[in-house]
C-alpha cells in the first residue's frame, strides 16, 4: 500500500518506519527541513533501540522516504496518516489541535482520489468530526474517509510494541469500507496474535485517553501504597507482588517510583478531564490521580532535603533524569519537579544518563 505519515516525530517515525518494513511504499513528512536532510543521511532525531537500523535499511531499499513536499505526499498515498504533535495547550489542561486542524486543510486541497485520512495523534473526542467538516467545507466533491487509528507504543520499547501489539483500534464512521483495508495492513501485526477491535469512531479516540488514564491510575495507587508503607514499616515491593499476581489486578504498572512522567501520562490525563468538564461529566478520580502524582513529585524532593539535613552546599547525583529508561525524552520528567526545589536549598546537583541531552534540562 501507498502510505504517507505528515508528521516525524515519535509517533510518526517509528509507525512509518515499520510500515515500511512490512513492505509498503511510506513517504514521511515533515516541516523541518534540517530534520528531513538528516534522516536521509541516517541521523535519526530520537533514541528508540534498533530504530536506526531500520530506518537505513528501509530507506536504501527504497521503501521509505522523506520529503517536506506534503502536497506531493497527499497526491501518491492510498492512506494519510497524520502524526503531528498535540501537546497541551496554553491554558494547561486541554490538547492543542491546532497542528491537526492545520494539516487538515492542506488535505482537503489535495485530494485526487479516494483517500482515507487517519488520526494517529493522540486526539479529544470528536476530533475526527471536525477534521471531516474541516475537509468536506475545502473540498465537498472528494470520496475520503476519516478514522481514529491510536497508537499504543511505549518510548524504549516501541518498536516491539508496534510487531506484537496487543490490539489494534480503528474507528469509523464507514466500517463497510475502511475496515477490511486497514484489516489488510494491518495484517503482519494481528497475524501474530494481535485483537483487531473495529469500533465507532468517537470511541476510538476515547480507547486512547481511558488507557493511558488508567495506566496513570495504576501507578499513582501502588506510589499511594508506598507512601504508607513508610509510614507502617511495610514493603512496597512485596504488597506489589501480592496484589500483582491477582489476575483481575496484573502485576504491570505496579512499580512504586518517582511519579508518572513524559509525553503522554501528564498530557492525556489533564485533557481527559476537559474533555469531561467539555460535556458535563464529573472526572474526579482522574482529577485526584493528577493531584496525587503531584504531590509525589514534591515529597520525593522533601525526603531528599530531609536525609541531607542542612542541605546548602551538599551534592547529590541522579543517574538518569529522563522520564523512563531507552528514551532520551526529557517531556515532563520527574527531575523538572525534583530538581528546582533542591537548587533552591543550595544543593549542588550532578546527573548522568546514558540518552537524555543536558541541553533539555
Amino acid at each position: 500500500m501507498k502510505i504517507c505519515f505528515i508528521g516525524t516525530g515519535y509517533v510518526g517515525l517509528v509507525s512509518g518506519v515499520l510500515f515500511s518494513d512490512f513492505g509498503n511504499k511510506v513517504i514521511c513528512v515533515d516541516n523541518d527541513q534540517k530534520k528531513i536532510d538528516n534522516l536521509k543521511k541516517g541521523i535519526i532525531p530520537i533514541f528508540e533501540p534498533g530504530l536506526d537500523e531500520l530506518v537505513i535499511r528501509n530507506y536504501k531499499s527504497k521503501r521509505l522516504s522523506f520529503t517536506t513536499d506534503i502536497a506531493r505526499a497527499i497526491k501518491d498515498s492510498d492512506i494519510i496518516f497524520i502524526a503531528v504533535g498535540t501537546p497541551t495547550a496554553k491554558d494547561g489542561v486541554s490538547a492543542d489541535l491546532k497542528n491537526v486542524y492545520a494539516v487538515a486543510k492542506v488535505i482537503s486541497k489535495n485530494i485526487n482520489k479516494y483517500k482515507i485520512i487517519i488520526t494517529k495523534s493522540t486526539v479529544p473526542v470528536c476530533t475526527g468530526d471536525e477534521v471531516e467538516k474541516i475537509i468536506k467545507k475545502n473540498n465537498s466533491s472528494s470520496k475520503f474517509d476519516v478514522v481514529s487509528n491510536p497508537e499504543f507504543l511505549r518510548e524504549g520499547e516501541a518498536i516491539r510494541d508496534f510487531r506484537y501489539a496487543d490490539r489494534v483500534v480503528i474507528g469509523s464512521n464507514n466500517l463497510s469500507k475502511t475496515k477490511l483495508i486497514l484489516e489488510k495492513l494491518y495484517e503482519p501485526i494481528t497475524k501474530k496474535g494481535a485483537k483487531f477491535i473495529a469500533t465507532t469512531r468517537r470511541s476510538s479516540e476515547l480507547i486512547k485517553y481511558a488507557a493511558n488514564a488508567f495506566l496513570a491510575t495504576k501507578i499513582t495507587f501502588i506510589n499511594e501504597i508506598a507512601n504508607l508503607c513508610e509510614q507502617v514499616g511495610s514493603n512496597v515491593e512485596d504488597i506489589a507482588i501480592g496484589i500483582g499476581t491477582d489476575a483481575r489486578i496484573g502485576s504491570r504498572f505496579l512499580r512504586a517510583g518517582p511519579a508518572y512522567g513524559g509525553s503522554c501520562f501528564p498530557k492525556d490525563t489533564k485533557a481527559l478531564t476537559k474533555i469531561g468538564d467539555k460535556f458535563k461529566t464529573d472526572m474526579s478520580v482522574v482529577k485526584s490521580v493528577i493531584k496525587s502524582n503531584e504531590k509525589r513529585k514534591s515529597k520525593l524532593a522533601d525526603q531528599i532535603l530531609k536525609i541531607l539535613g542542612n542541605p546548602k552546599g551538599k551534592k547529590v547525583g541522579f543517574l538518569g533524569v529522563t522520564f523512563k529508561a531507552n528514551t532520551d525524552d526529557m517531556r515532563d520528567t520527574q527531575c523538572l519537579k525534583i530538581f528546582p526545589k533542591l537548587l533552591n536549598k543550595g544543593v549542588k546537583i550532578s546527573y548522568y544518563d546514558p540518552t537524555g541531552e543536558k541541553k533539555e534540562l
